[in-house]
């Protein structure tokens, strides 16, 4: 079953991790998590993985009375932020919580682990 993997981030953290110094700390913690993906890749359970642009570059689209309207940058101030994604494929729901542990371990953020609506979805 597949599943999508969303990684948030402090807002401030963001910025820090998008400045012109890189955060040393964080590419360690990344070089680690690379490991980890590499191991997922050969065991098959890996889908995709991508970072995600900075929330200042965000449209929102969303229905109005006026109509369908569009709006630059994050609609609404936010302590977290999405910051990247991945989709695994794995046998079971356990299985998606017990990698998302190993990476929430390795990067200090909080992942969400939603069911991707398919052929074999349980939900």
């Amino acid at each position: 079953m597949k599943y999508l993997l969303l990684a948030y981030t402090p807002a401030a953290a963001w910025d820090a991790a998008t400045a012109d110094a890189p955060n040393e700390e964080a590419l360690a913690a990344y070089a680690v998590y690379q490991q980890f993906e590499a191991e997922l890749v050969a065991s098959g359970e890996f889908v995709l993985s991508e970072g995600l642009g900075h929330p200042a570059v965000t449209t929102t689209v969303r229905r109005t009375d006026a109509g369908v309207v569009a709006t630059d940058g994050p609609f609404a101030e936010l302590k977290e932020v999405l910051a990247s994604f991945a989709i695994i494929d794995v046998a079971n729901q356990e299985r998606a919580r017990d990698i998302v542990a190993r990476v929430v371990e390795i990067l200090g953020e909080p992942i969400e682990i939603r069911p991707i609506m398919g052929d074999d979805y349980a939900g």
